[in-house]
């Protein structure tokens, strides 16, 4: 493996906090990532690195067992109910569905301090 394939699902503060820490890291290969809105922080920041942006998240969800970590940060609970039931029927046993207080515990320590990252609001 020369690279951590990475989709990312949610745009919002904590995405763009946990993006700032990817996007510079030569191991990580960001394919995407999803929001419902277009206008968000983490975005716009994807877009100038010139990664992938789309309001729907079966897009990256379709890349498989090629896609190494699909990380949550919408906080929304249907969110996460459908990222499991997603890998559970497509029989998606190598993709990892990384939670948002994990990703808020990276960017804790690439930070050296805790980092509130809070999720977003909406529904999805």
């Amino acid at each position: 493996m020369s690279a951590f394939s990475v989709g990312i699902i949610g745009a919002g503060q904590a995405a763009t906090e946990l993006l700032n820490q990817l996007v510079n890291a030569e191991f990580v290969d960001i394919v995407g990532i999803a929001d419902l809105k277009t206008d968000t922080p983490g975005i716009l920041l994807a877009k100038q690195h010139g990664i992938h942006t789309t309001t729907n998240m079966s897009e990256i969800l379709e890349l498989g067992e090629s896609l190494d970590i699909v990380i949550d940060v919408t906080g929304v609970h249907v969110v996460r109910e459908q990222l499991r039931r997603y890998m559970v029927e497509s029989e998606n046993h190598h993709t990892v569905i990384m939670h948002e207080r994990i990703a808020a515990l990276m960017v804790s320590l690439a930070r050296g301090q805790l980092v509130d990252m809070k999720a977003s609001d909406d529904d999805y």
